[in-house]
């Protein structure tokens, strides 16, 4: 049996040990056809980790490209223009990989290799939606948690984001979306179909993924959710592929806006409003599962960033009709 090629794209931006300690994993792999393509955004790294990386590139063990921006849809699009693979699998600079953990996903695009239901041939699987260790949110819950299948409200759009649980699912199945931390795509996906990740997702880029797989999910193209490519995110606190601190107030205004683009972009208005509410109830109130402070000058002060980042995301949809916002795939294409 010929092996797909799988092409590992791995953005970072301020990691030194956690993306060392990835690399090694990655490198461990027991599959033998893989490349490794890094997108590094970080402007100076320590003098050892400069060195691994070094090294690492003259080998031929990994292909790293520096920019001198940063975007995590940026660095994604990036790299696909570079892959070589038939699946194109991205993880975070933060993260610890069994030896099988490439071996997992390949399997899904396999025929005779899938954990998919009959119902659903490996032709039909667009992507694969791998498991997530979340370090933190194991933490809180506790061991001896798990949940076999989602519930039905993590199908709708509308309210799924706070019912996908990708942490806790133990069985096989279908999902409307992956984590950005561990998922795999065919590479037609972006060649045949001209996906790509939209660069106007700010900040840290929440709900980027999200976006693209609900773009996915219109080609016809099922996500499938296997547990078994399973990864740990170790959600370091610092670094990561954004340019600002969770605390800021640029983090804020962006989080917001992501929400309500995702929103704008792909859902019926019945799904935007059920997504816009249940985003003001959990974010803005604070109410589970967001937890957050009940203060009222906290509440005021979230409410208020949620109004500036609707109307900034209408702005966003609006300028989209003169910009597509692809300013980084612009920069790229224009320089090369």
């Amino acid at each position: 049996m010929v092996l797909p090629l799988i092409s590992v794209i791995i953005p970072t931006y301020g990691r030194e040990e956690p993306l060392q300690d990835t690399l090694k994993d990655v490198i461990n792999q027991d599959y033998p056809a893989f490349e490794v393509l890094v997108v590094d955004q970080t402007k100076t790294h320590k003098p050892e980790i400069q060195a691994y990386l070094e090294q690492l590139a003259n080998e031929g063990k990994i292909n790293w490209f520096r920019v001198d921006w940063a975007s995590l849809p940026g660095a994604r699009n990036y790299a696909v223009r570079r892959a070589n693979g038939e699946i194109i699998l991205f993880i975070d600079d933060d993260v610890q990989l069994p030896v099988g953990f490439l071996a997992a996903h390949a399997r899904n695009y396999i025929a005779g290799e899938t954990p998919a239901p009959q119902d659903i041939a490996p032709q039909d699987i667009g992507a694969v939606a791998g498991r997530v260790f979340d370090r933190m949110k194991m933490a809180d819950a506790g061991e001896g948690f798990a949940i076999e299948y989602l519930p039905p409200e993590a199908s709708d759009p509308g309210i799924a984001w706070y019912y996908i649980d990708l942490v806790h699912t133990v069985k096989p199945q279908q999902v409307i979306s992956a984590r950005g931390c561990n998922m795999s795509f065919r590479r037609e996906i972006f060649t045949k179909y001209g996906l790509h990740f939209d660069e106007r997702f700010m900040g840290s880029a929440v709900r980027e993924e999200s976006d693209f797989c609900l773009r996915l999910r219109q080609t016809g193209y099922k996500i499938w959710y296997d547990p078994e490519a399973h990864l740990v995110h170790l959600g370091e606190e610092t670094g990561g592929c954004h340019d600002i601190s969770t605390r800021s107030l640029k983090y804020q205004l962006t989080f917001y806006h992501n929400h309500f683009l995702m929103g704008l972009k792909n859902l019926t208005i019945s799904q935007q409003l059920r997504l816009f509410a249940r985003l003001f109830d959990c974010h803005v109130l604070g109410n589970p599962p967001c937890n957050k402070s009940g203060s009222p000058i906290k509440i005021l002060s979230r409410a208020g960033f949620y109004t500036m980042g609707f109307f900034k995301a209408c702005g966003t949809q609006l300028q989209s009709i003169w910009n597509d916002g692809q300013i980084y795939t612009h920069k790229d294409v224009s320089d090369g």
